[in-house]
This record gives C-alpha cells, sequence and structure tokens, in this order.
C-alpha cells in the first residue's frame, strides 16, 4: 500500500480495498465476489494476524526471539507482522545475541504447494513442524543501506500442505557486523496459471452489477533509490483492465501508483480514481468515495502523458558522467505547452461529484505579493470541493519566454447553486526570477496577466495585475 524506501511504512494493519468495500455494503443485501486478476509481487509476503498466532501466547501474530551463540534466549517479543527490521522491547538487549529467531503457527485454508520463505543474510534457516525446508548461507549482493536493512535477500522454499491443524513455521537467521537485523518469515498460497486467474477476473465482472479493477506498482517498482524502466504498469495489468472493462461497462479503475503511469484503456474506461498509496486505511477510504460518502478531492500535482514515447520529457541519463540540465524552466505542463502537444491528463486536473462554473476573477496587489480574488458557482445537484487554481504568464526575457506557469491555488467548498469566492495569495516570489548575474532575484518582466481555471489545461478567466 506504499512506495519503496523512504516511502514504505510498516502499519500494524492494513484495510485492503476488497475489505473496505465488503465491510462499506455489510448489511445491504449487495454479493461482493473477488478474483485476484493478476499478481505483481515478486517477493514472498510476511506472516500477518489474518494467518499467523504467536506459539507461545495464541496471539495473532507471531514470536520474535533473540538467540545467544549457545542457543539461549536473551529476549523475546511479540510481533504481528513477520517482517522484523529491528528490534522493539529491549534493542540494546537484543544487539548483543547472535541470531533472531521468527516462529508461527500457520493457518493454512487453501490446499496445495505452499511457498515459504525465510528473509535475511548470513545463516538462515526454515523449519516446518521440525522438517528443514531450508539450511543455507545468504550473501549479501549489495551494501545499498535499503537493501541491507528493509528488504535483503531471501529464500524459499515449497511444501504441499493441507487445511488442518496449525503448521508450526521456524525461521532463523545469524546476525553479524554489516549485515543488518532485518529477517522475515513469510507464506503465500499456491497460485493459479496467469492465464486462468485473467480469465476468472474477467468472468466475475462479467456477471457482476459493477465493477472495480485495482492496478497500480508497488514499493519494488517505485522508489527513491532507483528509476523505473517504463511508464507502463507492470505485468499484465493493462491487458487485465481492457477485458474487465469490455466485460462490464459499468467499471471503476483504481490506480494506486505514487507517480503517473500510461493508461491505454483511459478512453474505454468508465471511472478512473487515482488513489496515490493510500496506506493502512486504504479500503475504507476507497470505500467513502466510491459510494458517495466523500468526494474524491485531489487534483494532479504532475502532468501524466499517453505514452513515455515522443513525451516531451528531460533526458535523465548522464553522458561522461555529467547531465546537462538542457531542459531549463521548461518542465511538466510547460514543456508540453512548448511542445505544441497535448498530453492525456494536464497538471491540476481532477474531478470531483459535481461541477463549477468561473464567474469572476480580479488581482490585486498585496504587501507580499497579490491576491487574486475568484468566484466560482457550484452548478451541480451535490455539495462539492474544487481547487481553484490561477496561472500567471508575463513578458519574455532571455531566460523564459514567460508562458503560463502556476501561480497560486486555494479550496472552496459550495452546496448546490451556491457561489463563493476562492482568495488565492500570490508570493512576491512568484513575480520573480533568480539572476545568476545579479546573484539574486529579479522581477519579471511586465506585463502580469493572471488566469483562473480547474487546470493548467482551462482557465477561462483572466485579469492583470491591478494595483
Amino acid at each position: 500500500m506504499q512506495g519503496g524506501g523512504s516511502a514504505g511504512v510498516f502499519p500494524a494493519a492494513v484495510v485492503s480495498p476488497l475489505d473496505g468495500i465488503r465491510e462499506a455494503l455489510s448489511g445491504t443485501g449487495t454479493e461482493v465476489v473477488y478474483a485476484e486478476g493478476v499478481n505483481l509481487d515478486t517477493r514472498p509476503t510476511p506472516l500477518h494476524p489474518g494467518n499467523s498466532r504467536n506459539p507461545r501466547t495464541g496471539e495473532p501474530g507471531v514470536l520474535v526471539r533473540y538467540l545467544a551463540a549457545d542457543g539461549t534466549e536473551v529476549c523475546a517479543e511479540h510481533r504481528l507482522s513477520g517482517r522484523i527490521l529491528e528490534p522493539g522491547d529491549a534493542p540494546e538487549l537484543a544487539r548483543t545475541a547472535a541470531a533472531v529467531e521468527v516462529s508461527a503457527l500457520v493457518t493454512v485454508t487453501v490446499p496445495g504447494e505452499w511457498r515459504f520463505a525465510v528473509v535475511g543474510l548470513g545463516a538462515v534457516t526454515l523449519h516446518a513442524d521440525g522438517e528443514p525446508l531450508i539450511d543455507t548461507h545468504v550473501a549479501a549482493e549489495s551494501d545499498d543501506p535499503t537493501y541491507v536493512h528493509v528488504a535483503p535477500s531471501f529464500r524459499t522454499a515449497v511444501r504441499k500442505v493441507a487445511p488442518g491443524e496449525p503448521l508450526h513455521l521456524v525461521a532463523t537467521r545469524e546476525l553479524a557486523p554489516e549485515q543488518g537485523l532485518a529477517v522475515a518469515l513469510a507464506a503465500d498460497p499456491p497460485r493459479p496459471d496467469e492465464d486462468q486467474a485473467l480469465a476468472e477476473a474477467v468472468a466475475c465482472a462479467r456477471g457482476a452489477d459493477a465493477a472495480v479493477v485495482v492496478v497500480g506498482t508497488t514499493d519494488e517498482i517505485e522508489s527513491e533509490g532507483f528509476d523505473r524502466p517504463s511508464l507502463a504498469l507492470p505485468g499484465r495489468q493493462d491487458e487485465l483492465v481492457a477485458a474487465v472493462t469490455a466485460a462490464n461497462p459499468r467499471t471503476v479503475v483504481i490506480v494506486n501508483s505514487g507517480g503517473p503511469v500510461e493508461l491505454p484503456w483511459r478512453e474505454s474506461a468508465p471511472a478512473v480514481l487515482l488513489c496515490w498509496f493510500p496506506g493502512q486505511e486504504a479500503g475504507h477510504g476507497l470505500a467513502d468515495v466510491l459510494f458517495g460518502r466523500a468526494e474524491p478531492g485531489g487534483r494532479l500535482p504532475t502532468t501524466w502523458a499517453a505514452a513515455a514515447e515522443g513525451a516531451p520529457l528531460p533526458a535523465t541519463e548522464p553522458s561522461s558522467g555529467v547531465l546537462d540540465y538542457t531542459e531549463g524552466p521548461y518542465l511538466g505542463h510547460r514543456a508540453w505547452r512548448r511542445a505544441g502537444a497535448a498530453p492525456a491528463y494536464w497538471f491540476g486536473h481532477g474531478l470531483g461529484y459535481t461541477t463549477w462554473a468561473y464567474e469572476s476573477l480580479t488581482v490585486r496587489a498585496a504587501p507580499h505579493g497579490a491576491l487574486a480574488l475568484v468566484r466560482v458557482r457550484n452548478t451541480g445537484a451535490r455539495p462539492g470541493r474544487e481547487v481553484v487554481q490561477v496561472y500567471l504568464t508575463t513578458g519574455p526575457d532571455d531566460h523564459d519566454d514567460g508562458t503560463l506557469r502556476l501561480a497560486g491555488y486555494a479550496a472552496v467548498h459550495a452546496g448546490p447553486g451556491e457561489s463563493v469566492v476562492a482568495e488565492v495569495p500570490i508570493e512576491a516570489r512568484t513575480l520573480e526570477r533568480w539572476s545568476p548575474g545579479d546573484a539574486g532575484w529579479v522581477p519579471r518582466p511586465h506585463p502580469y496577466t493572471f488566469h483562473a481555471g480547474p487546470s493548467a489545461a482551462h482557465h477561462p478567466l483572466t485579469s492583470p495585475l491591478t494595483p
């Protein structure tokens, strides 16, 4: 539910989109059916309270023990997740240990060949009901801190199991200098053939009154530690969306990503909702929006291309160890406008559950810049929120052609038929640019013209700056 690296968080529990939808529709007589569709996970899934119990206490979760070199227990703690990045209850004492052990009683609900895994560096073992599944040494593949301390290598074993008595899993890893403390005990059920899984999802959607498809990226695909090789959704997700929208004309596609992705099916999807790595309460928040309890309130902070190929994107690969920022100030929507091209979605774009009319714009000088007053009217049938955006054009100079740039924005709320004035402050710095020759900020060339609207592509109101 989150991105990789510093965007990653590890909550005690996560409300999935499926759980949120089922909870919201509980008691309504609505049947919610589900199919996995496609699977992107390449790393094993850590144990969680839904499938594991502490073998010492019986509580949902796992038992973590830090062991001395002779195998005696240094300290122990109860955790809700099988993924342990560092000791919690007695960190100083635990750091004197020679090994860490994670164990749990795992309830298997699906028969077949399960994949059990242990994550960690150095000597690792994994036992199931006393049977050795893994006994090996895992060498570090990188000294990158994220790899060592958050997501080190893992080893997997396959074991055929049947539902019934809980399976006692015990994983250990040695603790050695410069090898980090991270360890995880994981279990994944058998997965169907990809073609079969996709066909099941399509059949599920075809028989439903409405379909919700969740696609996106993961913490293995988006992180600050590496570049994405493509803007396409990974795996067969585009194929899944195209097939489901063809099977059910009442499909909502939820895109869970932290940045732009290509959406080749966007014209055929009745509704597209971006949820931006929503975290542990994802399912509740998505259900609130899907069923109208809340309005989707976000607006795009980036410009989304229909396809990366041919888009006016800056070069990101250094030449002879040097990366020249030849794009200058022409990034995002300014680059698209300069190229005379139209993206799939402009910066600032976003729809809600009502419509708005932009009625008037006045911009006057203020002590620390300017103030834009934008009157808008809710022309729809329900209350709503609008993000009023004000853009600026100036005269050209040697460094900038003065074309449209964001100057400020403000959110307003109004009931059906109600008008409201958005007060949008314009910072003084917005009317300036940095001058390397002067080693300081200088005024941008006049005239200053302001434009108001709901996105960088649509701004029906225009006004000069008045004293």
